[in-house]
């Protein structure tokens, strides 16, 4: 077998040099290392800086005032990157550089296909094979079950209302790369279905709702989801209001009311969320906003805007899919306005943006008067909660009964999708 020749031979000449081996000088690396370590320092030493002038404390010595728990350091880390001013000053070029030129959206926002952007981390968990995690306050069923049933000892009805992330109705607009069909369910959502339904628990399936819809064609002039958002469309938000209302009705849990209520064109435009979680007003100027043809609700005698009664029958729970367009601009042009309009009676409704897992319920315990007077509670909650869901999904007592004339308000948090 011919070997090949030695990579380093003897010098012919050992005066001459020749094959003699060198070692390469620090320096260049030493360099580098140091305009790294700089950059990294300097930020630091200017936040510092900065912080003094103002009389405020110095942000980087906060870590040292609480225990060092993975939930405090992230808490400590996200705070750091939220004061710094060099951070907010060079981090919207960055970003808006980072996805017009590269088409990357962060850790928040995937660009699609035709100006579609998508949530994320809602499409990692939904194509995810990790299993689902463990423990009681980690299962959404267990929840969901033990809520109904409490309801029930108080003669109140649940249903719940999953609504379909956004990429599982329109995963051609996410990928062109053979995309599964729309309304494909993933493990976890089928199991979700799969054992809801064993247990007895009415469910309003929009994924085959919607599904139906897009082989029709019927969401080609008006899709079902907002193409920079990752909140559904008008157009979706009044199908699964009708749909709610059908079943409402046909289970003899309601019956519709004798409030005439019109719809009223409110078209606007808006700036997705997808785009705002960026925080780059550079992209923000620059981006078209969306047309959205809202559908106001009014009533019809005195044109005012459908607004919530604390004291009806029905009462809907759920995530900002319940804000968008009601406490949003237009506003009553949301599912709660719509859903209002097919019963022909005003709801109850109590709306924790992010929350509605387990946080929209511990509100409720804290605001009894909500549901007094209730004969059917609507818990709605986005698909990609029954893995994300803040505070995941914990068994939450009903609150204690209060006397009827008591009344409540339906606070709303802070926006995030």
């Amino acid at each position: 077998m011919n070997l090949p020749p030695p990579i380093h031979s003897a010098p012919a000449n050992p005066g001459d040099g020749l094959g003699t081996e060198t070692k390469p000088g620090r320096g260049p690396g030493l360099a580098l290392a140091l305009f790294f370590l700089t950059i990294c320092a300097g930020g630091l030493v200017l936040q510092t800086a900065i912080e003094l002038s103002r009389g405020e404390p110095v942000g980087a010595l906060q870590v040292f005032h609480q225990r060092p728990t993975a939930a405090n350091l992230r808490a400590y880390e996200h705070s750091l990157e939220d004061a710094s001013v060099l951070a907010r000053t060079v981090r919207p070029w960055f970003q808006f550089i980072q996805f017009v030129g590269l088409r990357d959206g962060g850790e928040k926002t995937l660009i699609g296909r035709d100006g579609w952007l998508f949530y994320k981390p809602g499409c990692d968990a939904l194509i995810s094979r990790a299993p689902h995690p463990s423990g009681t306050n980690q299962d959404p069923v267990r929840a969901i079950v033990a809520w109904r049933d409490a309801l029930a000892t108080r003669g109140i009805q649940l249903l719940v209302l999953p609504v379909p992330n956004k990429e599982s109705i329109y995963p051609d607009r996410l990928t062109s790369r053979n995309p599964p069909p729309p309304g494909v369910l993933s493990p976890v959502t089928r199991d979700l279905f799969a054992r809801l339904k064993s247990s007895g628990v009415e469910v309003v399936d929009l994924f085959a709702l919607f599904s139906e819809s897009r082989k029709r064609g019927e969401d080609v002039s008006a899709p079902l989801y907002l193409a920079q958002d990752s909140h559904w469309s008008p157009a979706g938000l009044r199908m699964a209001a009708q749909a709610v209302a059908h079943r409402l009705v046909e289970r003899g849990w309601v019956s519709p009311g004798h409030h005439d209520f019109e719809t009223e064109a409110a078209p606007i435009h808006r700036i997705g969320d997808m785009l705002l979680m960026l925080r780059s007003r550079a992209l923000e100027r620059r981006a078209q906003p969306e047309s959205v043809a809202c559908s106001k609700i009014v009533d019809a005698r005195t044109r005012h805007p459908c607004r919530d009664d604390p004291q009806s029958e029905v009462l809907v729970l759920g995530d900002s899919f319940l804000r968008i367009f009601e406490s949003d601009e237009p506003g009553a042009a949301g599912f709660l306005a719509h859903l209002a309009h097919e019963l022909r009676r005003p709801i109850a409704r109590l709306v924790a943006d992010g929350g509605a897992s387990t946080l929209v319920r511990q509100e409720l315990f804290r605001r009894p008067a909500l549901l007094a007077r209730k004969r059917v509670v609507i818990w709605q909650f986005v698909e990609r909660d029954l893995r994300l869901g803040t505070e995941g999904w914990q068994a939450v007592p009903l609150p204690p009964t209060v006397p009827n004339t008591e009344t409540g308000s339906s606070p709303t948090a802070p926006t995030s999708p």
